[in-house]
Parts: C-alpha cells; sequence; structure tokens
C-alpha cells in the first residue's frame, strides 16, 4: 500500500498557495492545478493539496493530525524549517534529533502541523 496524497484544508486560499508555492520552491514539486476549491501540488511520489472545505463551513486544524515530509538531508530540514518559519509559519520543534532521525516541526498559516525529516 502507497499513500496516494494528503491534503490540509484553508480559509484563505491565497495566502495558502503563497506559502506552499514557496516552501516548495526548488524541491521538484510543481503546481499542477490551480482553480476553483483546490490547488495541487505534483512531485516525485509526492502529491498534496490546498482545499476549501467541500461543505463550505471553516477549514479546521485536526487534532493530532499532522504531516510528513522526508527530505534528503539534515541540511534541507534546517533550510525548509527556516523558510517556513519566515513565510510566517510557527515553529513547533527546532531542528535536532528526535527518536534517531533528524527533524523539525511547524505549522503553515492555517495552523496545520508538518514534520520535515531525514
Amino acid at each position: 500500500m502507497k499513500m496516494n496524497y494528503f491534503v490540509f484544508g484553508t480559509n484563505n486560499m491565497q495566502q495558502g498557495v503563497n506559502f506552499y508555492d514557496q516552501l516548495f520552491a526548488g524541491q521538484g514539486i510543481n503546481k499542477v492545478h490551480d482553480e476553483g476549491r483546490m490547488t495541487l501540488w505534483v512531485g516525485d511520489g509526492f502529491m498534496f493539496a490546498l482545499a476549501e472545505p467541500f461543505d463550505g463551513n471553516e477549514a479546521t486544524v485536526g487534532n493530532g493530525t499532522m504531516l510528513g515530509i522526508n527530505l534528503k538531508s539534515a541540511a534541507e530540514v534546517d533550510e525548509i524549517h527556516a523558510k517556513a518559519i519566515s513565510l510566517g509559519g510557527v515553529s513547533e520543534g527546532a531542528p535536532e534529533v528526535r527518536s534517531g532521525r533528524y527533524s523539525a516541526y511547524f505549522r503553515d498559516l492555517d495552523g496545520n502541523k508538518l514534520c520535515i525529516y531525514e
């Protein structure tokens, strides 16, 4: 079994798209769909989307929900974590070794939590 894609809800599509466009820049991840209530980025074995909730209600953060992204190196973890914070994200854990993996945590502009690790 292989995960196909992951979607985060957003309450401000333009702001969210700008955040992820900049976060994914230079990572081989390209925006392939950007219309209506969903924007989709695709890379090698990677699909991620932002969506305005279909039911029309406000997007909320899942309690305990987190997206993990595997990166190539500790330097890349440092770079992406710093970039996320500079774009307005909030650190949930600075880069360091945890459970034998170099990792860092942050929340995007809607409060969705991501873990990046090598």
